[in-house]
């Protein structure tokens, strides 16, 4: 099938949990004979066009602001898609989704799909008008596609309840790094660069908006540090920030004037490749404070390292860690500080054991092969269903490894 995926901001992913999403999937079903489309902003993957890993990355313009980035680039995005007659179009997110009724007018043979990721309209950074928007996205994510998917049962509950509308639950994956029978080596000097030791720094993969709530994170650290000078461990111990701004330049000023009273807070801006490897690698655990989320890819990523994970207590973090030591309530930063100082204070078994725990929990639940042979199967059935239903079209069944 021709396959087109529209509202990631890019390929090949640097950073965000969409485009890590669309990198993994696209990459398998290109694997398993698919010819996928993947569109790019050129800011985010630059200005490329063609087969990259398999997959062909579409370069169409934008205009670089908040507002009109994503829909501007979903527009041109669409009508290309149409005119290179894709069987399947794609839309990511809620916001992109406003444009599904294009294909559903102009291209009536197209299938076309919205995946739910997340409740945008929740993110601080977006206005009024944004919000109003975004909340039609998720209606129109349910009305013009032929089929949705949501990638967490909360979110599935959620679609359930405010548009009465059944859904395929489709969840992320992640990669389980197994351990090697020697030690673990660094690949870069991103630990140098930083002035970073091995298991002694905490760390926070993410998106540097407000929803995310790393100012509550810094909140914490500062005053753990503060009231626990006597404390040998906490002393030496550091904060890792890995992540920048999305049009949130304001608050990534704010988190660092928060963060200046404490030099054992690091930001690195985004990292990706070994460098993110390392840093994951590398650390004594992993803090997920966010408010809301849809399914955090980077807190399966940590649970693959096999890294204790410490995460706020809503619905889509509880769905994946469920060792009540490592809750904390949401949007408190006192909370978050008590949880942090008994999370150092363990042994290293005890941490160990915990993060094995997360490995054998992912290994078992968040595969990105089982992710992709379900949407594979869904879009091969939704076609012979939406499409073409005189026509009986073959399943395709996976069987690679990948």
């Amino acid at each position: 099938m021709r396959i087109a995926m529209i509202g990631q901001k890019g390929y090949p992913a640097h950073y965000g949990g969409v485009e890590r999403h669309v990198a993994e999937i696209s990459e398998r079903l290109v694997r398993d004979g698919h010819d996928v489309t993947v569109y790019n902003r050129a800011w985010y993957g630059g200005k490329q066009q063609g087969n990259v890993n398999g997959i062909i990355v579409a370069t169409v313009p934008t205009i670089r602001t908040k507002h009109l980035d994503a829909i501007v680039h979903t527009f041109l995005s669409t009508f290309h898609a149409i005119f290179k007659k894709a069987d399947v179009i794609h839309y990511h997110g809620v916001g992109p989704s406003l444009l599904s009724w294009i294909p559903r007018v102009f291209s009536p043979k197209t299938l076309v799909v919205s995946t739910f990721h997340s409740i945008d309209r929740y993110h601080e950074k977006w206005g009024w008008f944004a919000r109003t928007m975004l909340r039609l996205g998720e209606r129109f994510s349910h009305t013009f596609p032929h089929e949705t998917i949501v990638i967490a049962p909360a979110l599935e509950s959620y679609c359930r309840k405010e548009f009465k509308a059944e859904t395929h639950y489709i969840p992320n994956g992640t990669t389980v790094h197994e351990e090697g029978t020697t030690p673990y080596s660094p690949k870069t000097t991103i630990l140098d660069e930083f002035n970073i030791e091995k298991n002694n720094y905490l760390l926070l993969v993410s998106r540097l908006i407000p929803a995310k709530a790393s100012h509550i994170l810094i909140d914490a650290f500062v005053h753990l540090k503060e009231s626990q000078k006597d404390n040998d461990v906490v002393r030496t111990l550091k904060l890792v920030i890995v992540g920048g701004s999305v049009y949130t330049n304001t608050y990534v000023a704010s988190l660092h004037k928060q963060a200046s009273a404490c030099s054992d807070i690091i930001f690195t801006d985004f990292q990706s490749g070994n460098a993110l490897e390392d840093l994951f690698r590398s650390s004594l655990g992993f803090i997920h404070p966010s408010i809301t989320e849809g399914m955090p890819l980077a807190v399966l990523e940590a649970m693959g390292y096999g890294k204790p994970t410490l995460v706020s207590a809503i619905p889509e973090h509880m769905q994946l860690i469920q060792n009540p030591q490592m809750l904390f309530r949401e949007n408190d930063a006192d909370a978050l500080e008590e949880k942090i100082l008994e999370f150092v204070n363990l042994s290293q078994e005890d941490r160990d054991t915990i993060g094995l725990a997360n490995k054998m929990y992912v290994t078992k639940h968040y595969d990105w092969k089982h992710s992709t042979e379900l949407l594979a199967e869904l879009y091969e059935s939704a076609y012979t269903k939406h499409i073409n239903p005189t026509k009986k079209r073959q399943v395709h069944t996976v069987h690679n490894t990948a």
